[in-house]
Parts: structure tokens; C-alpha cells; sequence
């Protein structure tokens, strides 16, 4: 995929092991924690760790894609975004670090990268799966033009709880 993804105040790169500290930081955080608790790192090597693993995935579509979303010109790591393969398809993931919330930067980012995402992976939908109570997430898929499929218990991290579905068609050419 071509990178870097340029949005309006941030941009979408490839992950390096120069962003440890950061990844790091930014997996600890509430929210990180509550709704994604397999991106949490117990160590900055850990994270550096994580990171090269997800590095070899680049170039190959059968693997998780992850990106780090930073701000434009301050080249600060501010979060993620991914696509993974899942059990209907391919899905979206996002987090943006607390100290970032509530700017628009997730809807912004899941925008500029949805399509360039998707042609990459030869996709004509992509699905998103969060927490029911993750009302944050679901308003950044809402306003990425996700439609809600599903809303009630599932498999997601590995455990049984209360999840909303969402996909996302592209829009065919006229």
C-alpha cells in the first residue's frame, strides 16, 4: 500500500521500531485498555517486539496491516489504524491516545484510510467490530458511513461479550 496516507492534519506511515516509546505509552492508556486489551504492552521492548512482527507483515495480504497515524509536521505517533483479516471478512481497528481524543483525528484517519485500504486488499466492504459500550468507535464507524448490522454477544479478543457489527461498502464508480 502507498504510504504515506496524507489527511488534512495528520497521516497514516508504516510502524517503526522508532515508535516504541510512543506505542508503548499509548497502549497504556483507559480506554486502550478496556476495549482493546491485546494491544496492551507490558514493556517498551515489548512493544518494540510487536512492532517488527507487524513490520514483515507489509507487503502481503493475508496478514494484519497496521499503520501509526501521526499529526503532520510534529511527526508524533499518535495511534493506529488496521486492517486485520477476520471470520466474515476483513475489519477495520483504530485507537487514537487519550491526550488525542475528541479532535476528530479517528474519524480522519479511518476516512483517508478506508480507500486506499481496501484497493490495496482488492476489498469491496470491510467490516468493524467494537465493544457495545465503546460509543466513541462507533461514532467515528457511523460517521465513516458504516452502516450498524449487529448489535448483541460475540467473540472478540478472545472472550464472549456484548459487540456492535458494522461494514462498510465502497461506493462504485458511476
Amino acid at each position: 500500500m502507498a504510504l504515506p496516507i496524507v489527511a488534512s492534519r495528520l497521516q497514516i506511515v508504516a510502524l517503526d521500531v522508532v515508535m516504541a516509546q510512543s506505542v508503548y505509552a499509548n497502549s497504556r492508556d483507559v480506554d486502550n485498555e478496556r476495549f482493546l486489551p491485546d494491544e496492551v504492552f507490558e514493556s517498551i521492548n515489548d512493544a518494540r517486539e510487536r512492532i517488527g512482527a507487524l513490520v514483515a507483515n507489509y507487503g502481503r495480504k493475508d496478514k494484519p496491516l497496521v499503520f501509526a497515524v501521526t499529526l503532520i509536521g510534529k511527526n508524533e505517533q499518535i495511534g493506529h489504524l488496521q486492517a486485520i483479516p477476520g471470520e466474515n471478512g476483513w475489519e477495520v481497528g483504530y485507537h487514537i491516545a487519550k491526550a488525542h481524543t475528541g479532535k476528530g483525528y479517528a474519524t480522519e484517519a479511518l476516512e483517508a484510510f478506508l480507500a486506499p485500504a481496501m484497493a490495496y486488499l482488492g476489498l469491496s466492504k470491510i467490516n468493524g467490530v467494537c465493544h457495545v459500550d465503546n460509543i466513541a468507535s462507533r461514532r467515528v464507524m457511523e460517521k465513516c458511513g458504516f452502516i450498524l448490522g449487529f448489535i448483541g454477544m460475540g467473540c472478540m479478543h478472545g472472550v464472549q461479550q456484548p459487540l456492535s457489527r458494522y461494514s462498510f461498502e465502497a461506493k462504485s464508480p458511476t
